[in-house]
């Protein structure tokens, strides 16, 4: 039987759907995890821009004034998990006192508008990710779903979250860990 100290650690990591993923939610997916513990998970999706929305109308619908010219910014579908809240991964230039969540060293991610009003006046930090939603996970669900052959994990690089174009962050995730996507199964097994 797995025990909690049995459990991977998974803040701050990748998830790669497998072409095994049953969810088309989901599907070429890639997944940073901002939370993992014996409680569950909770990751947002960095892959799939929100359809017809942008940071500026966003910044409008909430009244916020940008001070500076905003470009390159995406809006992201982050999961199916309460779609109409939205949350920031960013770099960890940026922390807001009672209210970012320090993943790692490199990544935090915060939930509150203060960040926005920062990115909108060019307080912000370096470089971020909004996310409208969130996709999450009860205690041990995630680990279920790794061991079914749902999941791969690798390690996030900011270049690779920030960066990419969120159309090729999926096969630059897989490249991460030296596997071509033309040799994925859609069956998974176990020894």
């Amino acid at each position: 039987m797995e025990t909690k100290k049995d459990l991977p650690h998974l803040d701050g990591k990748l998830l790669i759907a497998m072409p095994s993923m049953g969810d088309p939610r989901f599907e070429k997916s890639v997944i940073y995890i901002c939370a993992h513990s014996g409680d569950g998970a909770m990751g947002l999706i960095i892959n799939k821009p929100a359809k017809d929305l942008k940071f500026t109308d966003l910044l409008e619908q909430l009244k916020i004034k940008a001070d500076r010219p905003i470009e390159g910014i995406d809006v992201h579908y982050g999961g199916p998990v309460e779609y109409g809240r939205g949350f920031v991964l960013h770099t960890r230039d940026y922390d807001s006192e009672d209210s970012t969540l320090t993943v790692n060293d490199e990544f935090g991610m915060t939930a509150t508008l203060d960040i926005l009003e920062a990115i909108s006046n060019g307080e912000g930090p370096e470089a971020c990710l909004l996310a409208l939603g969130y996709a999450g996970w009860g205690p041990g669900q995630l680990e279920d779903e790794i061991r079914a052959n749902g999941w791969l994990t690798c390690d996030a690089d900011p270049s690779l979250v920030f960066d990419k174009t969120p159309k090729g962050k999926w096969l630059a995730a897989l490249e991460t860990l030296g596997i071509d996507p033309r040799m994925l199964s859609a069956a998974g097994g176990s020894a």
